[in-house]
């Protein structure tokens, strides 16, 4: 896994070590449970010794957390992109609020309750939420300038709703019922007749 340091530069390798640090960790915690992986598991599953394993992460949970925030750091950059695509603001809403609903419709089906608690505390994905809010924030006042959302309650009130509402795919049973999920949201959205 770890690449040889003769064919990279110093920085490209501790990149890739650090990657397949995280990867490997991932995979031990994601078939063992998370209390079952150690240092020594993760270093030896990785090909690399103890003390290399400690000069990049402290302990298994330190490795889970930058994992997880890489993993947030790609679906915002995921749902930005979607954003920022050329085309119309309702679709682009449309297109971004599905996504969202699929992360989270996903979510909750890897990793476990026990991992997911750990990595879902409020201090792990405030920042993250905060682009959510900001992200859906912006569409929605793109979408708004076009008069095709309600105009009685704030963009930023309507992000927050998005963001609460599409949440709840994760607890979903089917793809099919969260696209349901999804068109409630928007009709929710529109402006009243």
């Amino acid at each position: 896994m770890v690449p040889r340091l003769w064919n990279e530069t110093i920085e490209a390798h501790r990149k890739a070590v650090r990657e397949a640090i995280l990867e490997t960790t991932w995979s031990l915690v994601t078939e063992h449970g998370l209390r079952s992986v150690t240092m020594s598991q993760i270093a030896e599953k990785t090909g690399i010794g103890r003390a290399t394993l400690y000069k990049y992460f402290p302990h298994v949970e330190a490795i889970l957390y930058a994992w997880h925030q890489r993993h947030v750091e790609a679906h915002l950059a995921a749902l930005a992109a979607i954003r920022d695509r050329e085309s119309d603001a309702c679709e682009r809403l449309e297109a971004v609020l599905q996504a969202y609903a699929n992360i989270c419709h996903y979510r909750e089906r890897h990793g476990g309750q026990e991992l997911g608690e750990l990595m879902h505390r409020p201090e792990q994905v405030a920042q993250a939420q905060q682009q959510l809010l900001d992200l859906f924030r912006d569409l929605l006042a793109e979408v708004a300038a076009t008069g095709r959302l309600r105009d009685d309650v704030a963009p930023e009130e309507l992000a927050t709703y998005c963001l609460h509402a599409l949440s709840a795919a994760g607890s979903l049973p089917s793809e099919d019922a969260v696209r349901r999920l999804v068109a409630v949201t928007l009709a929710a959205l529109r402006p009243p007749r």
